[in-house]
């Protein structure tokens, strides 16, 4: 049975030092990339699955659909993986579908509407809606850790800290 090692949600997906540094951590064999868009472009499909693939890992791209499915049928085989996505909503409708998560990290979220979403971090961007899946994430999902960090080695917020934000 798969393990997801670390849960990630950033709009940049794979990217850089970030995640050459992540991809190390203890036990990780491949990154899953959950993302329609991606999953169903060719062009983008194989540039992120070589990208993944120079962090020596194997690399998947699937939409979430298809995350769910193989989750369903073959609980990720024996893949621990670094599970990513760009949005809390895919990441939330994982979780709620069953796929076992202890550690989300939150890393980089544009802003959308000026109107809705609030800076809580540096990097990024929440609105109401999706502060609510956190919060429902860690109390009824048993998502035990959520934090927001950018890179590893920036200075982590916790997600009481930014719940406090949207008074939750």
């Amino acid at each position: 049975m798969g393990v997801v090692n670390l849960a990630r949600v950033d709009e940049r997906l794979i990217h850089g030092q970030v995640m050459m540094t992540l991809s190390q951590k203890s036990g990780v064999n491949s990154i899953f990339v959950v993302d329609e868009v991606v999953a169903k472009d060719k062009f983008m499909r194989e540039l992120y699955e070589n990208a993944g693939s120079r962090t020596g890992q194997k690399t998947i791209v699937v939409t979430p659909e298809k995350a769910k499915f193989y989750w369903d049928e073959y609980n990720f085989k024996d893949y621990n993986c670094i599970l990513i996505a760009k949005t809390v909503s895919v990441m939330y409708d994982l979780v709620k579908h069953g796929v076992p998560m202890k550690e989300l990290n939150i890393g980089g979220i544009a802003q959308k509407d000026p109107e809705k979403d609030l800076l809580v971090t540096k990097s990024v961007y929440l609105n109401q809606a999706d502060a609510q899946k956190l919060k429902e994430m860690n109390e009824a999902y048993g998502v035990e850790s959520i934090y927001f960090q950018a890179t590893p080695s920036a200075p982590k917020s916790t997600l009481k800290d930014v719940l406090k934000q949207f008074n939750l």
